[in-house]
């Protein structure tokens, strides 16, 4: 087994059959992304896009829900990791009889992602004599849907509502029982001996039936494709294999067949366990393409980068940007709730999202942002996404007085500090744009009195001189962690950004991590990503020794938890995870803390 430095983990579910969030691992091929746990069981995976419905649900119904379980059929002990710089994962089972690795990958092919779903799971007995177990069961689709077993020459052939898929196996695997809901199988296998079985998927279209070698030898061609991207990356600074594991991490939430970068692989894991705020994350948010391309920038990650601009700069051509949109581009639809358990008993488990009607005005600065550092990088704009800029540029400028949803996406419409320091960012990075030959110069007066305007607003509305720090909105005295990101943003007044930036540790931080505003400790975790926005503002403050030691508190916690893809939020007693996972919030932030500790460019 390779050295990436990931621990043991412990693979128990809880007296409901609820396995925790970090001890899942997640494996993607472009399209879709399947979260393994740490007892064998795939308990999530949509095919054959990431919001297609899924193929398996247990991690939302224990008992109903869809598993593709292998695992010895006796107690064990575990321990996984991924492959070093891989998405490829490994579990060493170890019984009183043996030892066995199971190799897991959503594969790949030599010319990129698959035209068909490939899941596949190699069994290899390393020491002494091991029998594995495969249990596998199909999703309802919330009970839409039955799923049937049928037989196509030598080939079983499942159906679930529009998915046609073929399991497929080693002959030394034996099905020890098959009808319309399960299929059970079981292989025993000496030192030395190794079997796979796979799953080949589509949704209403004709599948190839690939040997079962070929699809074997594709988990380390697979392998070798991550690395090769991974070598590509640049990063020469300190804590590489972070940021490594983070920019994999990432790149499993880039949909490639369109560019979109989905918040997260999952919908309604909870923000707090029994309580309300379970949300659908398989969505495209302007605010999360945009740091993500600024991250992928950073380390190089070129083509990612084009691929995620050329999809945002698209929607802008379609009329006012929307919050989010589907990963095919679409409008996303209002919560559907559903008649699911949830995970921990938390409700309601929903389809869809309410940001989807929301305007946020934090929009206009993460697509100049976005903007500006690709040309920053030596990049050329072209002509219509230049126009489309101005336009977005004048919508900012008229609009940035309105009140918004902020951030947060709460219900209530406020004048939030950061939305206006992101308005203000949106005109300083068209100023920009325009000085550099990028964007049409016809509006940059206007653009120039409206930024310092909007400064000005911010300096005499949203300071507090008693609390120390800008406010989360005018006439309120909460604080806001997101601010952070406005030592990023470049906003003016570093003195005040400082002391804004120790009233956050005071009041929002536990232990080494962040709550994301003031009394919201009662309803959730803390969100990982204000965590390292503070690291980086801090960095950037020219606080380097204060950053390390928040960094290296925080990672040693996280370095505790899992295989490395972090979800949304922490519990800071527990140190469970909360929230969907993996989150591209809580990775972009890391790799941008650790390029900036490590002294790389804006």
């Amino acid at each position: 087994m390779t050295s990436s430095p990931r621990q043991s983990c412990g693979a128990e579910r809880d007296a409901a059959g609820y396995l925790p969030i970090e001890e899942y691992g997640a494996l993607g091929d472009g399209r879709a992304v399947a979260l393994s746990g740490a007892d064998g069981s795939i308990d999530w995976w949509c095919v054959p896009n990431i919001d297609s419905p899924p193929l398996f649900d247990r991690l939302l119904d224990p008992d109903d829900g869809g598993r593709f379980v292998v695992a010895p059929d006796r107690s064990y002990t575990v321990e996984r990791r991924y492959r070093e710089d891989s998405n490829v994962l490994e579990t060493v089972f170890a019984t009183e009889d043996g030892r066995g690795l199971l190799t897991e990958s959503l594969n790949s092919g030599t010319a990129g992602r698959l035209p068909w779903a490939e899941l596949a799971r190699r069994m290899e007995c390393v020491e002494g004599r091991m029998t594995f177990a495969v249990d596998l069961r199909f999703s309802r689709h919330w009970d839409t849907v039955n799923p049937y077993l049928s037989r196509a020459g030598h080939h079983d052939l499942f159906h679930v509502g529009t998915v046609l898929g073929l399991f497929l196996r080693s002959d030394n695997v034996r099905i020890d029982e098959m009808d319309d809901t399960r299929i059970r199988a079981t292989v025993t296998l000496t030192a030395g001996e190794r079997a796979t079985v796979a799953i080949v998927a589509g949704e209403n279209e004709p599948l190839i039936v690939p040997p079962i070698a070929d699809i074997d030898a594709r988990i380390d061609r697979s392998d070798q494709e991550w690395r090769d991207w991974v070598a590509l990356l640049r990063h020469d600074g300190p804590h590489r294999g972070e940021l490594v594991r983070s920019a994999l991490a990432l790149k499993l939430l880039l949909y490639s067949p369109t560019g979109a970068i989905v918040a997260a692989a999952t919908t309604s894991l909870p923000e707090g366990i029994g309580g309300p705020k379970n949300w659908d994350y398989r969505f495209a948010w302007i605010r999360d393409a945009g740091y993500t391309i600024k991250a992928f920038l950073r380390i190089g990650a070129w083509g990612e980068a084009k691929a995620a601009l050329t999809w945002l700069l698209q929607r802008l051509g379609d009329g006012q940007p929307q919050v989010c949109y589907t990963v095919g581009g679409d409008r996303v639809p209002p919560p559907v709730e559903l008649d699911v358990p949830g995970w921990r008993a938390s409700r309601p488990v929903v389809l869809g999202n309410i940001a989807g009607d929301q305007h946020q005005h934090g929009i206009y600065g993460d697509i100049f942002e976005t903007a500006g550092r690709f040309v920053a990088c030596g990049n050329v704009l072209d002509s219509a996404s230049a126009e489309t800029l101005s336009h977005l540029a004048d919508e900012c400028a008229d609009r940035w007085r309105l009140k918004d949803a902020g951030i947060w996406e709460l219900p209530q419409d406020e004048h939030y500090t950061m939305s206006k320091i992101s308005c203000w960012q949106a005109l300083q990075r068209a100023i920009e744009l325009v000085d550099a030959g990028q964007m049409p110069s016809t509006c940059r007066d206007r653009w120039m009195r409206e930024r310092d305007r909007i400064a000005a607003w911010i300096d005499e509305h949203c300071w507090s001189e008693a609390r120390g720090a800008y406010v989360m909105y005018p006439g309120s005295d909460m604080l806001d962690a997101s601010l952070a990101l406005a030592v990023r943003f470049r906003f003016d007044g570093s003195d005040r950004l400082a002391r804004t930036l120790d009233a956050i540790d005071r009041e929002l931080g536990k232990g080494a991590f962040h709550y994301r505003y003031s009394g919201v400790e009662h309803e959730e975790g803390c969100f990982l990503a204000c965590t390292f926005w503070m690291v980086e503002a801090r960095a950037l403050l020219g606080q380097a020794e204060r950053a390390e030691a928040a960094f290296t508190a925080a990672m040693e916690v996280l370095g505790g938890c899992g295989v490395g893809t972090y979800a949304e939020m922490i519990d800071p007693e527990t140190h469970g995870f909360l929230g969907n996972t993996p989150q591209g919030l809580t990775h972009l932030a890391i790799i941008q803390a650790i390029a900036t500790l490590g002294g790389a460019d804006l």
